[in-house]
């Protein structure tokens, strides 16, 4: 039990950077003196070190152990905060992004795989319920600095030095990870060629149902606070407040989703989510006001909030126990690609257009994650016919 606290309390840290960049992005590009979607940039540098280190988490995890891998993954995201906090150079902004995303990679993939394997679906969705807690944390902590302080600096600070708090109680956890010898000693015996991965029936369709996700998460997230600013004109200092609201319906939901599972399976959770999230982009499109956004928000958040952990914790039921370290990996790998790629893309794209079409974008990418699901039930299904 002590063992899992300390799990849900490492998700606290990996959700508290998480929503920082993009509350506090309005507040910061004119300082920095870049265009506005420069924030893709720094996104998806962060998002390019989790691939990489989630690729070659099941081997780091081998030969370290999750828990010397979650206490040192959670140290360079603390430093990698810490840098932000000091930075007034969008190229030093760059250079700390990096160990900000080669820090949640490995991590991310042991812990969830751990769960997976060894604790129930409401366990998994509580898990990310903890994440959602630091992300929410996150933008309410910036939003009070820009307030009071009128600096995001001192916003970065406060999350980084919480960060090293964490370590240290991560560190003095190493004991308990060093008597629970079930999960790391199983993971030595289960290794299997990374190209061979991809032949196994439905990786690819859940390889491309992580990256539609990971796309409208974070999308929404880094870009949502923008959209308030500059196509509703709310004020940057009220537009981070409002975005903590996604992150709250995403915490809200995920600790529900916990209760939802004794009755509902893994699929019936996903479909639920896609629905609420269909509801929530509808509801911010009509001409409502600002209470609609601010509504159509949370409820995109409490969407998002059972698909992940369902995908996640149903991963060695679709592809077997013996498989599950390697392609959650692959899956976190993919997931982060479009985390990498969708925000520069989107912020590109707008550069050229205007930032009216955010909810339109919302709403495509999410029908390409229901086909893409409906693809994965479908093949899985067929695989079970003798």
């Amino acid at each position: 039990m002590l063992l899992l606290i300390i799990i849900y309390l490492s998700f606290i840290s990996l959700g508290l950077p998480d929503s920082l960049l993009g509350s506090a992005w309005p507040s910061m590009y004119n300082l920095l003196n870049v265009p506005l979607h420069y924030a893709g940039f720094i996104s998806m540098i962060i998002a390019g070190g989790t691939v990489v280190s989630s690729i070659f988490s099941e081997r780091i995890i081998r030969r370290f152990g999750t828990g010397l891998v979650t206490a040192v993954s959670v140290l360079a995201t603390a430093a990698a905060l810490i840098g932000f906090s000091v930075s007034h150079i969008f190229l030093v902004l760059c250079l700390c992004a990096i160990p900000l995303g080669l820090g949640a990679g490995s991590v991310d993939a042991a812990l969830n795989n751990y769960v997976a394997l060894h604790y129930k679906a409401r366990h998994m969705s509580w898990l990310h319920c903890f994440w959602g807690v630091g992300a929410s944390i996150g933008p309410i902590i910036m939003s009070a600095f820009l307030i009071h302080r009128n600096s995001w600096n001192l916003g970065y600070r406060t999350i980084g030095i919480i960060q090293f708090c964490l370590v240290l109680l991560l560190f003095i956890s190493l004991p308990l990870w060093k008597n629970n010898k079930t999960y790391e000693i199983s993971t030595q015996h289960n290794s299997i060629e990374f190209k061979k991965l991809f032949h196994i029936i439905g990786v690819k369709q859940a390889l491309a149902v992580f990256f539609c996700y990971c796309s409208i998460e974070t999308i929404t997230g880094l870009w949502g606070s923008s959209y308030l600013v500059l196509v509703k004109n709310i004020s940057p200092k009220i537009a981070a407040q409002w975005i903590s609201l996604y992150y709250i319906g995403i915490t809200l939901g995920r600790f529900i989703s916990g209760f939802l599972t004794i009755k509902l399976n893994s699929r019936q959770m996903i479909r639920l989510g896609q629905a609420i999230i269909g509801c929530g982009i509808i509801v911010m499109v009509l001409p409502f006001g600002n209470s609609a956004l601010v509504l159509g928000f949370f409820m995109i958040g409490l969407g998002c909030a059972p698909i992940y952990p369902s995908l996640l914790h149903e991963t060695p039921e679709n592809f077997g126990k013996e498989y599950s370290q390697p392609i959650m990996g692959i899956q976190m790998a993919c997931a982060y690609i479009g985390t990498t790629i969708m925000p520069p893309i989107f912020g590109g794209l707008t550069s050229y257009t205007r930032f009216t079409i955010f909810p339109m974008f919302i709403g495509i990418v999410l029908i390409i994650k229901i086909i893409m699901v409906e693809t994965l039930n479908k093949k899985l299904r067929q695989s079970e016919i003798p």
